[in-house]
């Protein structure tokens, strides 16, 4: 079942590229199926087998969820729009949209509020399959450690007073109606503006989105020993006035001044646990004191950001005072 898992992935890889080069030729179901080495039959439906649905669908909701983007952000004719993601004519685009978040394409570029779109799936996640780390750490052994100042902003996000941990925060979220992963992600993906937002989705990073950790008497003692509320969302600016959807909250951050613990580019299937121990140390032995500062896991709101890319970083962004 793994090596089934992993060739699925390969295939979710090869339709993102795909879409996002227009390479329509590359999205036949001969060649999706080529890339597997079965046959259009038997890979249709190890996919729907694995992922629980049909290929086309999936295809079809990615197309819709990059040309949603181009129509959210852009200014180019909807027609051309429509050509480029496979559709016949703006007729079948506008139908296809419309069905799928129920709005027309020309309206959601007036007025683009939250809708879901059909994330990126992750069939083959050696994490949360239980398959830990394979081959050698190639990583360097530093983490770095430094200050910054981030401006006001605001955070749209859902939160979990009891979970612990991203694995067991979405087990508990998919329980709640409308709060489960698939809803919220495609939700956040949707949004405009989000200020961590560099385009696209790499493997476990959705366009902007955050774990996050806030300050809260009444949320669990966690590992580090304060209270806090674990948290899910995407920071965007100040002056933010979109909608807010009914299952989230839209928090005001004021300027503050934070401690980076990061650590850069690194093999997420071969080093991602040795990393994280790597960073966790380092947070562990810092001397706050010797830097002239505090911690602050006591005022309430405060918020911690949780970034994992591995393309680009793993890196914890912690709330000071001055002292």
């Amino acid at each position: 079942m793994y090596e089934w898992q992993k060739l699925i992935q390969t295939v979710v890889d090869e339709i993102d590229r795909a879409i996002a080069a227009h390479d329509d030729e590359a999205l036949t179901l001969r060649r999706l199926a080529a890339v597997l080495g079965y046959s259009e039959f038997h890979a249709t439906r190890k996919f729907r087998e694995i992922s629980g649905m049909r290929l086309r669908d999936y295809l079809r909701g990615r197309k819709l969820a990059f040309a949603l983007k181009e129509v959210r952000d852009g200014e180019r004719n909807l027609l051309d729009i429509a050509c480029d993601y496979g559709f016949s004519s703006q007729e079948a685009f506008t139908r296809a949209f419309r069905e799928a978040y129920g709005v027309a394409p020309g309206e959601y570029r007036k007025n683009p509020t939250p809708v879901v779109l059909r994330t990126k799936i992750h069939p083959f996640d050696r994490y949360f399959l239980g398959l830990g780390e394979i081959g050698m750490v190639k990583s360097p052994e530093n983490v770095k450690i430094y200050f910054v100042t981030i401006p006001a902003h605001k955070f749209l996000y859902i939160g979990n007073r009891e979970s612990n941990g991203y694995w067991d925060f979405w087990q508990k979220q998919n329980q709640i109606p409308g709060q489960d992963c698939e809803t919220v992600c495609g939700l956040l993906d949707s949004v405009k503006g989000k200020l961590d937002d560099h385009g696209g989705s790499d493997n476990n990073c959705l366009s902007g989105q955050i774990m996050a950790y806030i300050n809260d008497p009444l949320g669990r003692v966690c590992d580090w020993g304060f209270h806090r509320t674990e948290c899910y969302g995407v920071r965007l600016p100040a002056d933010f006035a979109g909608e807010t959807p009914p299952q989230m909250q839209l928090a005001d951050v004021p300027e503050s001044e934070y401690i980076v613990f990061e650590h850069g580019p690194f093999d997420y299937e071969q080093e991602n646990r040795t990393v994280e121990e790597k960073i966790e140390a380092a947070m562990k032995s810092f001397d706050y004191a010797a830097a002239g500062c505090r911690l602050d896991t006591e005022t309430p709101g405060r918020v911690m950001y949780f970034y994992f890319n591995p393309a680009q970083y793993f890196k914890y962004v912690r709330p000071i005072t001055r002292i």
